[in-house]
């Protein structure tokens, strides 16, 4: 979804009920900071569409997003009495050309 605003967005995504997922495209890295400290959200992707984290971070959300008292799987203690934010980011140097995932090229 689009907005014309990073106001509008912001508001957009933490009036909704649900809290599981969002991510923001940009190349400006104080928007990101400050995105990802505001939104309402289990999972931030910073260019990075879906922002599924690794196995040691529970899969799942804030407000209507979650069933019970905990998540799915992890640190079930910590978790019961805090609400962690998994980020997921990616920055791309634009003097090389293309994408690079990092994998090994030997």
């Amino acid at each position: 979804m689009r907005v014309r605003s990073y106001e509008e967005g912001l508001h957009l995504i933490n009036s909704n009920a649900y809290g599981n997922g969002t991510a923001i495209f940009t190349n400006d890295g104080g928007a990101a900071r400050r995105f990802q400290n505001e939104v309402e959200v289990g999972m931030v992707g910073i260019n990075v569409p879906i922002p599924v984290p690794v196995a040691y971070y529970s899969f799942g959300g804030f407000k209507d997003s979650i069933f019970g008292s905990s998540k799915a799987y992890g640190m079930q203690g910590f978790q019961f009495f805090t609400r962690e934010k998994a980020i997921t980011s990616r920055w791309l140097d634009p003097s090389h050309g293309g994408i690079n995932l990092g994998f090994p090229q030997n």
